[in-house]
Parts: structure tokens; sequence; C-alpha cells
């Protein structure tokens, strides 16, 4: 280990020199208070920046025990720091000094939702933070004083604002942990409750715009029906009282512009814990809720869609069916099929989303086009059966067809962003108004589960296999790029990231063309549960900065459209 005037001394003398000169900073240097890693330096000031690592000694970050003394709270500690960090940042840093990505500093600290991540890792209490650094230079020479100023006077303000509990808020560290324990810990208690996701009195759903997540101001606070109130004795807040959505169907109608589809997003990132004062910290989903969507022209590899899609014309067999270009019902079949096949308990849908003719025949449209012409089983006439005979619930938002109240165990209005449980109103509408369409189902539901294996995972002939991001809906694997942009509950780069190292991983140890999709995820998630995230890596001993955790499903979903994907079948799901 170096000391961190050796650091100064290097700088000094690769001042003006070109830009690889850089390589001889690479090394560990002492800063007393913190150790420095500068692990990998980048190639020139365009490319991406410089991997360093920051660590502080478990006596020197002095982090209570208390607020370790578990892995939520560890997740949601280190989520804590890494915002603190970029806080720093934004305070320290005043924007690009040359050429390039000059100047810069970069942590992953993540959006409204707490995730877990590999930028800053509490083990034992000791601290690694990871970041990374545009080194700087004017055109391709090195800016040796500019440097020196980064790292001796800027990188000492970041650690000592962010690395040190003695200069946190301390009330408000301990509210961002105990709030994302308390979210865990709802969670947990739904499926015991008879329940799939919670949304807390006062919760405001709305965001600012469609490109923010922000919680819109002024908005209306979500306040339960008392019909539908339920209150959760929580760890750290107490009782928390908010509108319980049951196991079973539940229909959300009400006018356009009222909040129905606010309410459904809302749900849909449920399935992650968010930051205090978010208004959302406290709407909490089952973690297998999977929104299902239609989805034109998407990739589908041998999927048992035959109990939505039968004998279509020139197809004769969909129970192993596949297509380069999809269309809107084959694709939410199939989306359906997928999510079930590892392990979803809670499907949601937006009738704005969805194909109309996947989800519904009405009685008139029965009449003109009978069923034999027909290849459509529609989701109306699954929706009862997937949760009697599977234990799978449906959350749906659904304006224009009142046929569905039939199938509803709930009915929930919202109405100007207020929820009031219709569900008698609509019985009653459904009895005195009864439908007499057909119910379109000849066998009982069933699938049969895969075995995939990646048929081709390689670089382009001559150059490094890459694996890379655009973006959360792009991931790049060698040759292969799949669009996820229609998986709408993948929220971060760094999730599409590591669902690129994950599929990579799996392809090389656990995808043998013989275990089904859900028994690969299952020994995925093992290896990333003993070792963290860092498995995951291609690069052993780079220290990836930038990989958050994606769940189970997200993860399928990109391996489903991975377009070189090869699959074996294994019986009835």
């Amino acid at each position: 280990m170096q000391t961190k005037e050796k650091l100064l001394q290097t700088l000094k003398r690769i001042d003006g020199r070109g830009y690889k000169a850089y390589n001889d900073i690479k090394g560990t240097y002492d800063f007393g208070s913190f150790i420095l890693h500068v692990d990998h330096v980048q190639r020139d000031p365009f490319a991406g920046p410089s991997l360093l690592r920051v660590e502080v000694s478990r006596k020197d970050a002095s982090f209570p025990s208390e607020l370790l003394k578990n892995s939520q709270r560890k997740i949601a500690l280190e989520d804590y720091i890494a915002r603190a960090f970029k806080s720093a940042i934004d305070h320290h840093v005043k924007g690009i000094r040359g050429s390039g990505k000059s100047g810069t500093f970069r942590i992953d600290s993540g959006g409204q939702e707490v995730l877990e991540k590999t930028c800053v890792n509490l083990a034992d209490g000791d601290l690694e933070l990871r970041f990374q650094l545009g080194l700087p230079a004017q055109g391709r020479r090195i800016m040796g004083k500019a440097a020196a100023g980064m790292f001796m006077n800027i990188l000492p303000a970041l650690v000592e604002s962010s690395c040190f509990h003695s200069n946190f808020p301390h009330d408000d560290v301990e509210e961002h942990v105990k709030t994302y324990e308390d979210a865990d810990y709802i969670r947990g208690a739904l499926s015991g409750m008879g329940l799939v996701a919670f949304i807390a009195d006062g919760s405001i759903l709305p965001r600012e715009s469609g490109v923010s997540q922000y919680p819109m101001k002024d908005a209306v606070a979500f306040k339960s029906p008392d019909s539908m109130r339920v209150t959760i004795e929580t760890l750290n807040h107490g009782p928390i009282a908010g509108m319980g959505i049951r196991e079973g169907v539940t229909i959300v109608v009400g006018g356009g512009y009222h909040g129905k589809s606010t309410l459904l997003t809302a749900l849909e990132r449920g399935v992650y814990n968010h930051v205090p004062g978010d208004g959302r910290q406290f709407v909490v989903t089952d973690d297998s809720a999977v929104k299902i969507r239609a989805e034109d022209s998407r990739y589908i590899e041998r999927v048992d869609i035959s109990s939505f899609i039968h004998k279509p014309p020139g197809i004769m067999d969909t129970s192993e069916f596949s297509t380069e270009n999809a269309s809107g019902s084959t694709s939410q079949a199939a989306n359906i099929i997928e999510a079930m096949e590892i392990g979803s308990k809670v499907l949601l849908f937006d009738e704005d989303t969805s194909a109309t003719n996947f989800m519904i025949r009405d009685q008139r449209m029965q009449q003109l086009v009978s069923k034999e012409k027909e290849p459509i089983t529609p989701f109306i006439d699954r929706i009862k059966e997937l949760y009697r005979d599977h234990g799978v619930s449906t959350i749906m938002v659904m304006g224009g067809s009142g046929d569905y109240f039939d199938a509803a165990d709930s009915v929930l209005m919202m109405d100007s962003y207020t929820a009031h449980d219709v569900t008698e109103e609509a019985m009653r509408v459904a009895n005195d108004i009864p439908v007499k369409r057909i119910k379109e189902v000849k066998s009982s539901f069933k699938f049969k589960k895969r075995c995939p294996k990646p048929g081709s995972i390689k670089p382009f002939k001559g150059r490094k296999l890459k694996l890379d991001v655009k973006g959360v809906s792009t991931a790049i694997l060698g040759m292969n790029t799949i669009d996820l942009s229609q998986v709408e509950q993948l929220i971060d780069p760094s999730q599409t990231r590591s669902i690129v190292h994950a599929i990579y991983h799996a392809s090389k140890k656990h995808m043998d063309g013989k275990k089904t999709l859900k028994e690969v995820l299952d020994l995925l998630e093992k290896d990333i549960n003993k070792n963290g995230l860092d498995v995951l890596s291609a690069h052993p001993g780079r220290y990836p900065p930038n990989l958050a955790r994606p769940r189970r499903f997200e993860i399928a979903a990109a391996i489903n459209r991975l377009r070189t994907l090869e699959v074996n079948m294994d019986g009835n799901g």
C-alpha cells in the first residue's frame, strides 16, 4: 500500500503527458481515514470513467449494530450511503473539467426505489464504496493539477460526508432503514392476511409527470374505503391502516383520467420498497406480481399457449408455439404462461395495454363469429379458473367491459383519485343486466414447463464478448440484442446490466437444456444470495460498481426474448 503523498507525486510527474500515463496511478493508497483503490483506468477521456473504491474500517465508520442487525436494514443503509455520496457530489463537484468526462464523479445511487446494489457494501461493519471518476485531460493530455485537486480535496470531502455515521443526520438514516424494513415486513404479512397488495392511507400515488417518479405536489392523498381497510402492526411505525386488496379477482373501474391506471402503476412498482417521503413507501405488492400486456412483434420460443390459443390458421399445435413476430393476443398469452412458469401468483392487467380480442368476446361477437372460427379463448373465461385451480390472483383495470363483473370477487371504483368499494353495486348490475355470452373453454388450463439453453452467446469476430446495456430497455449479449422496452417492472439500467451478466453466468453454469427455467432461476438466486451480485460479473477482480438486483421475473423475461434460445419441453405446469 502506498501513501496519498505518493499518488500526489505521480500526478505531478505525469502532468501534461499522454492520457495512457494515468495507468501509473493504479494501485492502493492510504488516506488516513480511508483506503483508496484505483482498480481500472479509462483508456481516454471520452471512454467510460475509471473505476475506484474507497474502504472505511468498521471502527471509523461507526455504524451502530442496530442498523445492521438484518439483511433488510443492511440493504437500506447501503442505499442511504450511496445517496449521501451522490448528494455530496452534487454539492462539491462543479461540472466537467476538461475534455470528455473529465472531472466527473459518478455513483449508482438509484431512483425512488431502494434496490440491492454493488456500489456500497457493508461486510461485518466495514464499508466499501465503489464509484466512477473521469480523470481530467485537455484533449488527450493529462491535467495533473486538476486530478490532484480531485483526489486530495474533493474525494476526502465526499467520503467525509457519506461514509461516517457521525456525519449523518441520525433521524434521517434511521427512518430510511426502518421504512425499508417495515415495507418488507408488510409484504411478508400479506399472504397470511389473504392479501396480494396493501396501500396505506395517506399514500400519494400520482407522479409529477410522465417522465418523473417524484410524487405529485398537491395530489389527492389515498384513503381506503371502510370496507377494505385493514391495519398492519409494523415493527417500527406502529399500526398502519390502509386498503388491503384480497386474493382472487379484483376489477378496478372508473371514468377516464380518474386514477385507475395510476393505482395499477403504483401496484406494479409496489414489488419494490421506496424511499421515505416518496408517497408510495407503504404501497406494497406481493413480490411475485407481474404486469401482463400485449407486446406486438416480440419473439416467442416454444411456449405452450394452447390454453388460450388453439389451432389458429396454418398452425395446428400451439403447445410449443414459436414466432419471430408475435401478435397482440399471442404475446399476451405467452406473457401469462411465462409469468406462471416461474411462480407468479399475481397478474396485473390494464385494458389500455391489452389486446381487446384476447381479453373478451362479447355476446354479439359470439353470435356473429362462431367459436369454430375463433382460435382465441378469451382471458375472461380463464380468470376465475386461474385463482381456483392455480392460486393466481388478478388485479385488472377495466373501464370498458362490465362482463368482467361476473368474474370479480371485488370491484374498486376510482373517482377523482378517490377509491370506493362498489362490489355490491357491480354484483347488482350484473344480476339486473345478465350477460348471455357463452363461456369458451373446452379443457382445463395447463402448460408445459421448458428447459432453456442459449444457442449462441458469442462476440463479433475478432472482438471481446460484449455484455452491455442501453438504458433500461436494451440488453446486449455479444451479437444478441434483447428488447425489454415492454417489460414494465424493470426500472433501473443497473438491473438490466445485472440481467445481462446473469444470463451469461447461468448459461455457463446452470442452463444445460435439462433444468427447467424455474430451476435455473432458483440456482441463480442461490448464487447471488451466497456470494452477492459480484458473482455475476464476467470480469473477476473488476469490482462492478453498477449492478442492481433484478427480480427473477425480469431475468426470465430477458431469457424468453433471447432470439438464440434453445428450449426443451418438460411436462405440464
